[in-house]
């Protein structure tokens, strides 16, 4: 196994910190044009609480902080991969866009839910809670500290519903896991692909010395 070198591991941090600055500022310009838009068009959006429309833009920033930070991190490690341990990387790549290209869109769609799950239960509990929020507000008979009030219950009830989504998904994800598991062969890949590498180095190593070798004087 590969120990990471401090170099390596300082190109690491710097690139989580990259990407959560991207994240960062990504994400305020979506929340920050989205705010200022409701503040100038939307009456109950500027009866609204400071703390709440602070909230608001946490809830965009956050997931793109922690999401694009993790995406830079992930990228630095994939390319720091050199050798047998590269061409494993590539063949797994190549054989998941094999099975990909196999499936028809049904499948797609369910796969690609299983592998953005959480993605989608995060902006879908995000959306519900915009939508809720705004069905709220547009009350006329309620004061602000009841819309408030209402507003904070459906956020609990939105977050029961979320965690129940996630806790069906995960379980059907581990049941699928189970009737489609299959036998990790990567080391074995991995072993080959060095045993070539070996090779092909010795036969780089016997051209050159065959070739520094001096002529045989006639």
């Amino acid at each position: 196994m590969k120990l990471a070198t401090e170099e390596e591991l300082a190109g690491h941090h710097a690139a989580t910190v990259r990407g959560a600055i991207e994240g960062i500022l990504g994400g305020l310009a979506i929340s920050l044009p989205a705010s200022w838009y409701a503040q100038r068009n939307w009456a109950y959006y500027r009866r609204l609480p400071p703390h709440l429309k602070a909230l608001g833009v946490i809830m965009v920033v956050g997931p793109c902080y922690a999401i694009q930070a993790e995406r830079r991190g992930v990228e630095f490690d994939k390319s720091t991969w050199t050798g047998a341990g590269k061409a494993e990387l590539e063949r797994e790549e190549r054989v998941e866009q094999a099975h990909w290209q196999t499936l028809d869109t049904k499948a797609k769609l369910k796969e690609w839910a299983m592998r953005n799950q959480y993605k989608i239960i995060l902006g879908s509990w995000a959306a519900s809670m915009a939508v809720a929020g705004a069905i709220v507000m547009r009350n006329r008979y309620q004061s602000t500290p009841q819309k408030v009030v209402q507003a904070r219950m459906w956020a609990q009830g939105l977050t029961i519903g979320v965690l129940i989504a996630a806790g069906i998904l995960t379980q059907s994800q581990r049941k699928d896991s189970h009737e489609n598991r299959s036998v990790d062969h990567s080391w074995a890949h991995i072993l080959e692909e060095q045993e070539k590498e070996e090779r092909e180095n010795n036969l780089r190593q016997l051209a050159r010395s065959q070739n520094a070798a001096p002529a045989p004087s006639s």
